[in-house]
């Protein structure tokens, strides 16, 4: 599962890249830097900017809210539903869908990208901004739903204090190995997007489309290796006949 929430987290760096760059100065995944950011449309008296934040703002709010009702009705219909074999944590049944629908998003934010030749603008812009920002509210609400705890996939303060104070208790608690990793995570998506944006700019929506289905495959077990099963003896082990 700490995987799984890498990949996540990757996604989250890639697309807040792309959004602060190319969609208004705004965030897709990161609401309270969006809050800062719309202070400052206040105080410049910034309309423009002021908008962004509240399509991305908006965005977000119905991913979170449409996956949570999601996983919700699916908790009361299936309330003794197995939970998936994935190492170190649960995958519910329905998690590969909430991840689809995520793809699906970004797979329009990818279209979108194409369309507009990497700088979308006016009402293009927005619409994008608001579909990439609808995809990581669902994967927030996705991640809460798989039980890692206090790690989340994009807001990462909370996961960067709880790692700190892990490493500084005086009772040499560990901190394990998946709140680090969703921080290297999430500056790779990040460095990676740059880059992109640099010397190849229409890949940059490709990558959270890459890492969310990496994930989902992973995460539901599709390109997990099934454990073998012997189910016809070896000849080594065949039994010796009885020549008595």
């Amino acid at each position: 599962m700490s995987v799984v929430a890498v990949l996540l987290t990757f996604a989250s760096g890639a697309s807040d890249v792309a959004a602060f760059t190319r969609l208004g100065n705004v965030f897709t995944s990161v609401m309270t830097g969006n809050l800062v950011v719309f202070g400052l449309s206040l105080a410049r008296g910034s309309a423009s900017l002021a908008a962004h934040v509240a399509v991305a703002f908006a965005g977000y709010v119905v991913g979170v809210a449409a996956a949570t009702r999601f996983g919700w009705h699916y908790a009361r219909r299936r309330p003794h539903a197995p939970a998936g074999a994935v190492p170190g944590g649960d995958w519910p049944p329905h998690m590969t869908l909430t991840l689809l629908a995520e793809l699906v998003l970004f797979a329009g934010v990818a279209a979108g990208w194409e369309l507009t030749g990497s700088a979308p603008a006016g009402a293009a812009q927005l619409t994008i901004l608001v579909v990439a920002s609808c995809a990581m509210g669902i994967q927030s609400s996705a991640v809460n739903q798989m039980g890692l705890g206090n790690v989340s996939t994009t807001f990462l303060t909370g996961t960067l204090t709880g790692l700190v104070s892990s490493l500084a208790r005086p009772d040499g608690n560990r901190a394990g190995l998946r709140r680090p990793g969703v921080l290297l995570g999430l500056l790779a998506g990040a460095t990676l997007g740059g880059v992109f944006l640099a010397v190849a700019a229409a890949v940059v929506p490709l990558l959270p489309l890459a890492a969310v289905a990496s994930a989902m495959l992973l995460g539901s077990g599709a390109v997990r290796p099934r454990p073998h099963h012997q189910c016809e003896p070896s000849p080594n082990d065949a039994v010796p006949e009885d020549r008595g």
